[in-house]
């Protein structure tokens, strides 16, 4: 077991993510001693398809240690992570009596944590909540920052809070029953860190990368723990040094340098309706994107983007973006909440482990065009 300790310096407050091989059923131990003053009720938030494969063993955990146990179920997908479905949960959260000393557990990926941990910031103004992600992605990002929020038919995560759970619980023996697809979009997750950040952890990542991500084994699993804590632990100095994702700073340390592939990912799950890819996917087509618009502004020399290409490519198969309306992307790239003083902002690279923010003025519409054609082609052969 490994944990990693998440400091948040503006708060005066701390959490630990713990990572490891079968740590599950240690839930309603860590809920205990970490939710004060102690609550009595608990509700799983979850979707059927993660809490048939785990909800009973965490509500037996929970049982153990104390807690009256309700459980609610969301949608699975990305669609369900909105308006409609937050009102349903806290519409449950308040048939069930839940009090502002009692918690909230969020059970699954991405999805689930944010449409959770939103929840949570909204109902009663705030009430503690766990997080534990079942899927790679979610536990190397998601999970770990206190972003929260929920999609709008304008865009991505639109609407939202920052709401820091008190824990975060990873059990890497999830990742054994992960679709092909979900390893792929957390490996992409996994890629990012490194390309925005940190040259060693991108290396890491593609050693690891060399692989099957197809399948994840029992040993294989436990190996994973070791590279999944030196990504949350690369998440967690980023967010004690810019947990809120100010505005005016624009170096190689802001939030903002996690937003790598964003720009256009969270343009590409709009156009398709949240139905075509998974977040990671996204991204990854994104980071791809971002690499282009680097290279023909002089930022990036061309071994590096190769590089960057190679990398993703080999975080697995991607859906084919065919008959994808090029003039709807662009418009939501237009309209993208990393906006400032009215012009969008985005993060490209100098290299791979070193952002740059760039004005969006910098970038051509011509560029932006040819990049997003060459980017989005870069995968349809995978």
């Amino acid at each position: 077991m490994q944990r990693v300790t998440v400091r948040l310096p503006q708060r005066q407050q701390q959490y630990d993510v713990i990572i490891g091989a079968g740590t599950l059923v240690g839930l309603g131990k860590l809920a205990r001693r970490t939710l004060e003053p102690s609550p009595r009720r608990i509700v799983v938030i979850s979707n059927r398809k993660v809490f048939g494969l785990y909800g009973e063993k965490a509500c037996e955990s929970l049982h153990a240690a104390g807690f009256t146990v309700s459980k609610w179920m969301m949608g699975d997908g990305e669609r369900f992570k909105s308006l409609a479905t937050l009102e349903q949960a806290l519409a449950f959260l308040s048939r069930v009596n839940l009090e502002r000393s009692d918690a909230v557990v969020a059970l699954g990926g991405g999805v689930v944590g944010d449409l959770t941990g939103f929840a949570a910031a909204s109902y009663l103004r705030g009430i503690k909540f766990i997080q534990v992600p079942t899927t790679l992605l979610a536990q190397i990002d998601a999970s770990v920052g206190g972003k929260t929020a929920v999609n709008t038919a304008t865009g991505k995560n639109l609407m939202g809070a920052f709401h820091h759970p008190r824990a975060v619980l990873i059990d890497t023996g999830t990742l054994q029953t992960l679709p092909a697809r979900e390893l792929t979009a957390g490996w992409c997750e996994c890629i990012k860190h490194g390309a925005a950040g940190s040259r060693s952890l991108f290396d890491k990542t593609f050693r690891s990368l060399r692989e099957n991500y197809g399948s994840v084994s029992t040993e294989r699993a436990r190996r994973l723990a070791a590279l999944i804590a030196a990504h949350v632990a690369f998440k967690a100095s980023i967010v004690a040094g810019d947990e809120r994702e100010e505005v005016s700073r624009t170096d190689a340390s802001s939030r903002r340098i996690l937003n790598l592939g964003h720009t256009v990912g969270h343009a590409l799950e709009a156009a398709t309706g949240y139905r075509r890819l998974l977040h990671g996917e996204a991204v990854g087509y994104g980071m791809l994107v971002a690499g282009e618009i680097s290279a023909r502004l002089g930022l990036l020399d061309a071994s590096e983007l190769e590089l960057l290409r190679e990398a993703v490519r080999r975080c697995g198969r991607f859906p084919p973006l065919r008959n994808l309306n090029e003039r709807d992307v662009l418009r939501r790239i237009a309209h993208d909440k990393k906006a400032s003083g009215g012009h969008l902002k985005w993060v490209l690279l100098e290299s791979i482990g070193r952002a740059r923010i760039v004005d969006g003025r910098e970038i051509g519409p011509t560029v932006l065009r040819a990049s997003l054609r060459t980017g989005l082609d870069g995968l349809s052969e995978n």
